[in-house]
């Protein structure tokens, strides 16, 4: 029994020995595992480029409106008769009087043609200032016609109505530019701010309350 007991204490001492020695060759082969997979991670390191991040600039903002300079176009140079003609007559003369009127500008030109066709040019753009003073003025009707055709103002003006005018004469074809004139204001008269006339052959009794202005031949003229 003694032999036998020995024996198998033999054998545990070797297996013991096995074991160890199978452990330290175990341990030896996961470090070396464990050095050859820290080798991998840093080749892989080292050959996974470097990651920048970008960061996109803050925008600005403009609070002006930003405006493209756009080239100034040539200069336009407008001329009227007034600018080329060096007296009334001139400029009568280069009017355009074929012109189609209107209804006012028909009252304006026929007030012109019937009280001054035969006066001086100034008087008779004296005559169309008066119409146009009083159509701007609150006392008298708004308008060319309404001024013409008020009662008891123009002597020429029979039962509401103007008499027939022979178109194709001279004294119209002037009293149209003349008319035209005066409207746009292309010329200045004597008579600027006169609201009231008559002829010099009368003495009207309001005439009397009124401020003179000027006389142009057989007119007088008053504000």
């Amino acid at each position: 029994m003694g032999r036998k007991t020995y024996s198998l204490s033999a054998v545990a001492v070797v297996a013991v020995a096995s074991l160890s020695f199978s452990s330290a060759d175990g341990a030896e082969a996961f470090a070396q595992d464990a050095a050859a997979d820290a080798e991998a991670q840093t080749e892989i390191a080292q050959a996974t480029p470097e990651v920048v991040e970008i960061v996109p600039n803050r925008p600005e903002f403009v609070s002006e409106e930003v405006v493209q300079p756009l080239p100034e176009p040539d200069p336009v140079e407008y001329i009227t008769p007034q600018t080329t003609a060096s007296s009334l007559r001139e400029l009568v003369s280069i009017a355009d009087s074929s012109v189609q009127l209107t209804e006012q500008m028909h009252c304006l030109a026929g007030a012109v043609y019937f009280e001054s066709r035969g006066e001086p040019l100034s008087g008779q753009l004296a005559v169309a200032q008066v119409v146009i003073n009083r159509a701007e003025d609150r006392r008298w009707p708004a308008s060319y016609c309404g001024v013409v055709y008020q009662r008891a103002q123009f002597s020429f003006v029979r039962g509401g109505r103007m008499p027939n005018i022979n178109t194709s004469s001279a004294a119209w074809h002037r009293a149209k530019a003349v008319a035209r004139i005066a409207h746009d204001g292309l010329w200045e008269s004597q008579a600027a701010d006169a609201v009231y006339f008559h002829a010099t052959h009368v003495n009207p009794r309001w005439s009397r309350a009124k401020t003179r202005l000027t006389q142009i031949d057989t007119h007088i003229f008053y504000r």
